[in-house]
Formats: structure tokens, C-alpha cells, sequence
């Protein structure tokens, strides 16, 4: 009786560990949604570090860029700083020019005009002369529209507020108004101010035949004269058409 309750004992503990066994098996969580959003997780993780590796290249191209044009704007600079050196060196340079420009053309004019004023001087005997009731200014008007209308070149003008010289290029022939064809002259004219808005009117002419063979013939006093004569006629015609406007 005794062996038997023991047996019994021994299967109800044997029956109590099976059954604690299923009651812990049968309370085991199930780890299938965890599992899923671990999976889903990891799929963020790896697309976030592809897009964070995307940004990042894209990142290191842009700031190739900016590099690049940052370099080029260095460059942009030094080249601007060099063409403002050069052009400022130029610019001296051209100053310096236009300065010894005009005063050797100042020169030029002065020692012109000192021969052309010798050779009135010298030449004076021989010239033509006329006083105009005109003042300096309206006759040296006249003269030079004058020589432009018979295709005379000015080939050196001082002026003053007392007097003006002109010579004039050396022209051959035509127009017939001053001198007829085979012919070449070369005019020097001395305008001097006089009191009451008068103007004295000095002409020399260099007046020259040429033959056809290309001989200089000699001219007459005369006609030397009649050429002198012919200018100053001209510059008269000259003021009075300016008066009448």
C-alpha cells in the first residue's frame, strides 16, 4: 500500500512537470512582429546611409564647384589688377607723349612762324598790303575761308590778339579765281591789328611758271603783284558776304 501511494506520487510530479512544461511552452511570445519591424528598420537604416552617401558625393561635387569657382574669380582679380597696372602705365606713357607732342608742335609752329615772319619782314617790299575797316578777328575769319574756298591748305596758323600768320601749302593750278593753270604758288600772309577795329593785310606769294618740259620760268613783278592782289580781293569778297548775312 505504501509502494503504491509513492508510484502515484511519482507520476502526479512527472504529470505536473509536463503539464508546467506545456502551460510555459504554450505562454512563449511570439516574436514574428518584432522580427518584421527589425527587417523594416534595417531597410530605412540602409536606404537613410545610400541617401546620406548620395548627399555626401553630391556634397563633395558642389564644393568642387564652388572651388573651381572661387579660383576662377582669383584669377579674374589678378588678371583685373594687371590690366589696371598696364593700363595705368599706358595711360602715363600716352600723357608723357601728348605732352612732348605738343611741345614739339608748339615748337614746330613757333620756329614757322618766326621764318614765315623773317620772310614778310625781309620779303616786305615786295608784298601786297591792304588796311580793312574789320577787326583782327573777322579778317582772319575771311583769310582762312578764303584759302579754303580756292583749295589752300594751311600748313602753319599762329594766332595772338595783335596779329596772325599763315602759310599755306604749295598748291599747283587750278582754280583759275587766284591763278590759271600750269602754274604753282604758296601764300604767306601777315594780319596786324590796328587801332579803331582796323586790320592791316600783309600778302607774299611764291609764285612760280612751270613749262612743259618741267622748267621753272621766271615770273614778272607784275604778275607777281596781280597773285598778291588776287588774294587780298578775295578775302574782301569774303567780308562782305559775311556782312551781309
Amino acid at each position: 500500500m505504501h509502494h503504491q501511494t509513492g508510484f502515484i506520487r511519482s507520476i502526479t510530479a512527472s504529470l505536473g512537470a509536463l503539464l508546467l512544461c506545456a502551460g510555459l511552452q504554450s505562454c512563449k511570445p511570439d516574436d514574428s512582429p518584432f522580427r518584421a519591424e527589425n527587417e523594416a528598420l534595417k531597410k530605412q537604416v540602409i536606404k537613410q546611409e545610400s541617401l546620406l552617401s548620395s548627399l555626401q558625393d553630391g556634397n563633395r561635387v558642389m564644393q568642387q564647384q564652388i572651388d573651381l569657382l572661387n579660383q576662377e574669380l582669383r584669377d579674374a582679380k589678378k588678371a583685373t589688377e594687371t590690366a589696371q597696372v598696364d593700363t595705368k602705365r599706358l595711360n602715363e606713357q600716352l600723357d608723357a607723349q601728348l605732352v612732348q607732342t605738343k611741345r614739339m608742335s608748339a615748337e614746330v609752329q613757333r620756329t614757322a612762324a618766326t621764318q614765315a615772319a623773317q620772310y614778310l619782314k625781309i620779303e616786305d617790299k615786295g608784298a601786297q598790303a591792304d588796311t580793312l575797316p574789320r577787326p583782327l578777328h573777322t579778317v582772319t575769319k575771311a583769310v582762312e575761308e578764303a584759302l579754303a574756298r580756292n583749295g589752300y591748305p594751311v600748313k602753319v596758323s599762329v594766332k595772338t590778339e595783335q596779329k596772325a600768320i599763315y602759310v599755306t601749302e604749295r598748291k599747283v593750278t587750278t582754280p583759275a579765281s587766284l591763278e590759271v593753270a600750269g602754274y604753282r604758288n604758296q601764300y604767306l600772309i601777315a594780319l596786324q591789328a590796328l587801332p579803331a577795329n582796323v586790320t592791316k593785310l600783309t600778302v607774299k606769294a611764291e609764285y612760280e611758271k612751270i613749262a612743259r618740259d618741267g622748267r621753272i620760268l621766271s615770273v614778272s613783278t607784275e604778275e607777281m603783284a596781280d597773285i598778291e592782289r588776287r588774294l587780298i580781293g578775295e578775302v574782301s569778297k569774303a567780308l562782305d558776304a559775311a556782312n551781309k548775312t
